[in-house]
């Protein structure tokens, strides 16, 4: 990692709110008026909610977007700003809105709509090298939503890594449930590859757990898989690492995963041990979790002080 860069973290990613509508049937009948129990508008997407909470924790981040000349994409703006993430690099899209995703939890799943928006023709064009490059590490979520830049993530990655910064890559969801495209050339530049079990296994191409572990743990260097109830685990050559989650009284899990990559990154860059690391995003996964979505627990930091004296970081 570069020594005494700008940034401790660069992002480059999508961004969009999260319009969150609590108490509706899972199976949801047509051409009638359902009312919702509750409703959250807050800032969304796996980028942004990483950046956001990263900023939050005390890492220096630039993050790059792209957005629309509409509301939404300001109140999104303004979210991130509040959080003290740089966004000085920041394009805008001419002819497309803002993405927004609708989220319907239930109580075991939930409904995921999402307009991509201006996040889908981002491109390496729209990105900044000198100031991606200008950070001890650069993480890269939601592979398969960009759909413009993907055919140039590898070189995006290549161009990088060259310039001696680490790289971290959360795919999130395929939702053409491929998991192929240009993901297995981008992977040779990868660091830290930071999947769920369902994540792992499909990019894999596998059922079985294990083999999803042994397989992508010979790719990277270091495989982080977060595990939902059962914590995460870390896995670097023959070392593996796993480590028990918070607990605390789920609100919203909606988010959770992202700031799960906020905690771990902020102690990787500093060169915290593997424990610490999954230590760090298992509480702060928890802590997203007391709130609904995936940043308004942390837009108040009275609050992470008061969990952080009743959930302190556990020795080790």
């Amino acid at each position: 990692m570069k020594q005494n860069p700008r940034f401790d973290i660069t992002l480059a990613g999508e961004i969009n709110l999260d319009i969150l509508l609590y108490g509706l049937p899972e199976d949801i009948p047509r051409e009638r008026e359902l009312l919702a129990s509750g409703c959250c508008v807050t800032l969304g997407s796996s980028s942004a909610i990483t950046a956001h909470n990263l900023s939050v924790l005390g890492s220096k981040v630039g993050f790059i977007t792209r957005v629309g000349r509409d509301e939404f994409g300001a109140m999104a703006l303004r979210r991130l700003n509040a959080a003290g993430v740089d966004l000085s690099r920041i394009t805008e899209s001419p002819t497309l809105n803002t993405g927004v995703t609708m989220v319907l939890p239930h109580p075991e799943s939930r409904h995921i709509l999402t307009y991509p928006g201006a996040m889908a023709e981002m491109a390496l064009e729209h990105l900044d090298m000198e100031y991606l490059t200008s950070a001890r590490h650069f993480h890269l979520s939601s592979y398969f939503l960009h759909r413009g830049l993907i055919p140039q993530i590898p070189e995006l990655f290549r161009r990088i890594k060259a310039a001696g910064v680490t790289i971290s890559c959360d795919t999130n969801d395929d939702p053409d449930d491929r998991w192929g495209a240009t993901f297995p050339e981008a992977l040779q530049y990868v660091d830290v590859l930071m999947p769920n079990e369902r994540e792992a296994c499909r990019i894999a191409r596998t059922d079985n757990f294990e083999e999803a572990i042994r397989q992508l743990a010979g790719a990277v260097p270091l495989l982080v898989v977060k595990m939902g109830s059962r914590g995460a685990m870390a896995v670097r050559g023959s070392e593996r690492i796993c480590c028990a989650p918070f607990a605390v009284e789920v609100a919203d899990p909606i988010g959770a995963g992202d700031t799960f990559n906020a905690g771990f990154l902020h102690q990787y860059v500093r060169g915290a041990d593997l424990g610490a690391c999954l230590d760090s995003g298992n509480q702060a996964a928890a802590f997203s979790t007391t709130r609904s979505g995936g940043t308004e627990a942390f837009r108040n930091p009275a609050l992470w002080a008061e969990f952080l004296a009743v959930h302190p970081p556990r020795p080790k």
